[in-house]
């Protein structure tokens, strides 16, 4: 069927996203996954290809455009080549509508333009050990000095993607003790310098899959951050991260949706190539039924993914929306991706292979932005139960 969620100028976006990965992300990606990150360099020349400036308005270096639709073009891409850019992926999807939404216009003439050009990475550290998804459980803390010029911010993160190599980081933090009839106030965002005494990057984590992207435990011990460097208003991050869940689960999606695709699409081409008893893979009934059962799903996986974006362009898209999304999506990946595996026989689980990378990629979808126990009760509540 005809594909009608992106014109003329998403398609000419995505040539020049397909041929800049050809040359520019291929050859280098096994090394940048064996590292564990993307060179900082890298991020620059995403930077002079406009892909972080695409949501920045004019006046700050960017292109001005509001459509979520130019990121859905990156994932897809990334996706079909089996690789990512790193965590530019957080830099632009996750921190970028909070610089924009909260930031006053101090804070944007003074970030955005070093945020466009990527010379300055962002991460956002929410996730702090022993809390998980209870985000109003938190711990660190930032008191306001006596002078009210500073905050002090102690306590510790983890889990951050992008947290290793990020030059500011947007800092959830206790400003207020919390109140037992509302444990979700009192929590603030601070946009950290990365250079400042006290802050810490500790380990980076090694993970199952994303491998490329750098994700770190951070730490920070009496870090002065100036009050100018309060984002929005102080005690309201809560309902700020909770603005930003629907377009941060779509991402997610797209990206279920996206290596789905390209799982279908890998696991074609290897089952052309493979003979088996003299025979195509690809001739055998098995075969043909397994990957028609998953042409199948990504079909209806785009048909939920197209129509969530054009939602959340036209400022619908509501967290049950986003959640129902982000459950179907991440739920039917791991099993497309599992059968595509399959048909790679022993050579699916070997790393040289794209398959075994989207295998190990797409575990994590159903566990971060909200686990797919999370997404049921909250699509449950929306019906009523």
């Amino acid at each position: 069927m005809r594909r009608t969620v992106f014109n003329e100028d998403h398609e000419a976006f995505r040539r020049t996203i397909r041929d800049f990965i050809a040359a520019e992300v291929v050859p280098h990606y096994p090394q940048w996954a064996e590292q564990g990150y993307v060179p900082k360099d890298f991020y620059k020349k995403l930077g002079e290809l406009g892909v972080f400036g695409i949501e920045v308005p004019e006046e700050y270096g960017g292109a001005g455009e509001t459509s979520f639709k130019y990121n859905a073009v990156i994932t897809e891409e990334c996706a079909r080549a089996g690789v990512s850019f790193g965590g530019s992926g957080v830099h632009t999807a996750l921190c970028l509508p909070y610089l924009l939404k909260y930031g006053s216009e101090e804070q944007k003439k003074r970030w955005l333009p070093a945020f466009v050009s990527g010379e300055m990475m962002t991460a956002i550290a929410m996730t702090e050990p022993g809390t998980g998804s209870d985000l109003a459980g938190m711990k660190t803390t930032a008191k306001l000095s006596e002078d009210g010029t500073h905050y002090i911010l102690n306590g510790a993160k983890t889990f951050i993607t992008g947290g290793v190599q990020a030059d500011r980081v947007l800092v959830c933090a206790r400003t207020a003790a919390p109140d037992p009839a509302d444990r979700r106030g009192g929590i603030s965002i601070l946009v950290v310098d990365a250079r400042s005494e006290g802050y810490a990057v500790g380990r980076k984590l090694e993970k199952l899959g994303l491998r490329s992207s750098d994700t770190a435990e951070l730490s920070f011990t009496d870090v002065k951050v100036p009050v100018e460097d309060l984002l929005g208003e102080e005690g309201k991050a809560f309902s700020y991260l909770t603005h930003n869940l629907p377009q941060e689960r779509l991402g997610i999606a797209l990206g279920a949706y996206a290596m789905s695709a390209a799982a279908v699409r890998f696991a074609h081409e290897y089952v052309k190539e493979r003979t088996v008893f003299g025979k195509e893979v690809a001739s055998f009934q098995n075969t043909k039924f397994v990957l028609a059962d998953c042409q199948s799903d990504v079909d209806a996986l785009q048909a939920v993914v197209d129509r969530a974006l054009e939602a959340l362009d036209a400022g619908e898209l509501t967290p049950a929306d986003a959640a129902s999304a982000k459950l179907f999506t991440t739920e039917t990946a791991a099993r497309v991706i599992d059968k595509c595996l399959q048909l790679h026989g022993g050579y699916g689980y070997m790393l040289e292979y794209p398959i075994a990378n989207l295998y190990a990629d797409t575990r994590v979808s159903r566990i971060y932005g909200g686990t797919s126990e999370v997404m049921r009760s909250i699509v449950a509540k929306s019906m009523g139960l």
